[in-house]
């Protein structure tokens, strides 16, 4: 047994992502209404709050109304107001225009703002601080503090551990004790997967499903550059039953989002989603406006798109998932941030109310998914509760059968069925061999990247030294079962180069290469892994990918 030094809290927070920032937030609010005192404390795993943070980055302000009502005076950084609209279905060569007019309400942006999510929360991790929120970034939760079957914290803050052992500079960490502990981590975090197993979470909801999200940030031509133009795209690159689609943003200063969602359960092992990303942007609709422009960041990042029939059990002993650890992101509007943040609000009061009534902690919770599901977040979730199952079963087909099922809720008229998703991303594969091989373009280097150059541009750094984070539980997996029969599709399902097959000059021997320094922490090899071979656990605080302004 390690000994560590501990601290109490009431409320302690993993992640300073915008659920986590709210929950703190929230508490010191309704501490101060109440005439009481709570002693919060979150913890970033990223080297600053912010620097691992990538979304879509249009907002829509509900949440953020409700948190603060005063946010413009305050000076919250929702800066650029959407404008025009634009959604294409696009050909290899041509392109469909959909009237926004005639979409469902969910998928129009009136009234939303273009953003930068990293600089949205840096801007909440000031609001709480100036509240004496205790925020540590850097402080990578490693391990959870479970005694009798209920969770009494977390260790954060170990450091220095070596590949070979112990370095003279290593630090054990320390256990941040909480009445609560909420967990924000993001998609796929790994406590949230212990916790998840650990007391059965996901027995009475669907498998969840994922995409991987790619964005760059760009500095346009200023004759090409419309403040506050927002842009979806459906259709090419994807063939007829891979779900994605492209967002393109337009902020101030010149400077736009540029972005791809491919859904995970794809079936071809020869799919790479980074390629299918650079070749979206050589469209003859998209193109012309990158031309002439510079690339100025890159990023990338698994995202939840199951929805509400994937929303696990909400609680256990001691502890809450906020946010995208759970699975709110509303994916007909492609946006999260403002149910993460509403999670993070009725988790809070939840937490409150439980510690201003006299518990000492340590129980289940149930008040707040009984919370939730009185919540406009599970009202926005139910009624997008089948479009993804739609696209599931009749491909494209499906993207207009949930588009008018949204079309017809908002008439109040709503199907009296929920769709289930029937598998987990990992199980959609197909041999390798039975599948059609795809041939990409190589880079132009104007529009189109290589993935070492664009990890580059994510400003990812790990200190090498420390042990693999990337774990794999049989070592013989990747080349005897993965290579053998999906032709090692970890080499096209990773946007960052991480892994690699190297074989002999004369290409026997093949051996799997985990180039973890390289490592976005986007999680989807943990997600797409065929055997679920690949576990990836929180490399040492601070390290990871340095976001500008995503």
């Amino acid at each position: 047994m390690v000994e560590r030094e501990s601290m109490e809290y009431d409320l302690v927070i993993v992640g300073a992502g915008p659920s986590g920032l709210s929950a703190a937030i929230r508490a010191k609010q309704v501490a101060a209404e109440r005439g009481e005192e709570i002693s919060v404390c979150v913890i970033e795993k990223g080297s600053e709050v912010g620097a691992h943070i990538m979304s879509g980055a249009v907002m829509e302000p509900r949440a953020m109304q409700e948190l603060f009502p005063d946010w413009e005076e305050r000076g919250a950084p929702l800066l650029t107001p959407v404008g025009e609209e634009k959604f294409m279905i696009l050909t290899e060569k041509g392109s469909l225009n959909v009237p926004v007019w005639s979409l469902p309400p969910q998928l129009q942006n009136h009234g939303n703002y273009i953003i930068s999510l990293g600089n949205v929360c840096r801007w909440l991790a000031e609001q709480a601080e100036a509240m004496e929120v205790e925020i540590y970034p850097g402080m990578a939760a490693s391990e959870l503090v479970i005694e009798d079957n209920v969770i009494k914290g977390v260790v954060a803050g170990v450091m220095g551990k070596g590949k070979a052992g112990d370095n003279e500079d290593y630090e054990v960490g320390m256990e941040l004790r909480g009445k609560y502990v909420m967990i924000g981590e993001g998609v796929r975090g790994s406590l949230a997967k212990q916790l998840m197993a650990q007391y059965d979470l996901r027995a009475d909801c669907d498998p969840q499903t994922f995409g991987i999200g790619f964005k760059e940030l760009w500095e346009l031509d200023p004759a090409k550059h419309k403040e506050g133009f927002v842009m979806h795209t459906g259709g090419w690159p994807m063939d007829m039953e891979t779900w994605g689609g492209s967002f393109i943003y337009h902020l101030d200063n010149n400077q736009a989002y540029v972005g791809y969602v491919v859904g995970l359960d794809y079936k071809n092992p020869h799919l790479s989603p980074f390629e299918e990303f650079q070749r979206f942007k050589q469209h003859p609709s998209v193109r012309p406006m990158l031309e002439g422009g510079r690339r100025v960041s890159y990023g990338a990042r698994a995202i939840n798109e199951g929805g509400l029939q994937s929303i696990p059990k909400l609680t256990f002993p001691g502890g809450m998932l906020l946010g995208c650890s759970a699975g709110f992101l509303n994916v007909p509007k492609i946006k999260g941030s403002h149910t993460a943040m509403k999670s993070g609000m009725l988790a809070a009061e939840t937490a409150c109310d439980a510690i201003f009534g006299g518990s000492e902690g340590g129980d289940d919770l149930v008040a707040y998914e009984a919370n939730m599901k009185k919540s406009w977040v599970y009202e926005e979730l139910h009624a997008g509760r089948n479009f993804v199952p739609y696209f599931e079963r009749f491909g494209m087909a499906g993207f207009a059968l949930g588009g008018a099922e949204l079309h017809l809720g908002k008439w109040g008229l709503n199907m009296p069925w929920t769709l289930g998703h029937k598998h987990a991303p990992h199980e959609s594969l197909k041999p390798a061999d039975k599948m059609p091989k795809i041939e990409y373009p190589k880079p132009d280097n104007e529009v189109s990247f290589s993935r070492l150059d664009s990890v580059a541009l994510s400003f990812t750094n790990h200190e090498e030294d420390q042990p693999v984070h990337l774990t794999l539980k049989d070592a013989s997996v990747p080349i005897d079962h993965n290579l053998a029969l999906y032709d090692a599709p970890e080499q096209r399902y990773c946007p960052a180069g991480v892994y690699e097959i190297i074989r002999e000059e004369d290409g026997s021997n093949p051996r799997l290469q985990i180039n973890a320094q390289n490592c976005v922490h986007c999680k989807t090899c943990d997600i797409k892994d065929p055997t679920q071979n690949i576990t990836w656990v929180t490399p040492e605080g601070g390290g990871g990918p340095n976001y500008p302004n995503m």
